[in-house]
């Protein structure tokens, strides 16, 4: 993701989707939420995604500096990701859009319920 910072014409709506453009980089970002967490962990509670999207959606992340990976000098090797501040900052921003996701999920519901009755 490359926006000059002061550009007038990125809007920082957009530009903050762009960080989280994917369909499991906000799921990663709230298991990340809870602690740290290892590859197969992530994978385990994401049924469906494979490990080569994993591994592409961690990379991005810590690329523009969501998450930090530490690898452990083990045998086998360890690989741990956590959230960085930049990231524990997005997701406390991404909560009330959560909010308002749920809201509308919920008035979604109750819109297919009355459909389905008449």
């Amino acid at each position: 993701m490359t926006h000059r910072r002061h550009d007038p014409n990125v809007c920082g709506v957009t530009a903050a989707i762009a960080v989280i453009d994917g369909k499991w980089k906000t799921s990663l970002l709230w298991l990340l939420e809870d602690g740290p967490r290892r590859p197969a962990e992530l994978r385990r509670r994401l049924p469906g995604l494979s490990e080569k999207v994993l591994t592409q959606a961690l990379r991005e992340m810590e690329s523009d500096g969501l998450v930090h990976r530490e690898v452990y000098d083990v045998l086998p090797l360890k690989t741990v990701y956590s959230l960085t501040e930049f990231g524990r900052d997005l997701a406390e921003a991404l909560g009330p859009l959560s909010d308002w996701g749920h809201r509308r999920l919920d008035r979604m519901d109750r819109m297919t319920d009355v459909q389905s009755v008449s």
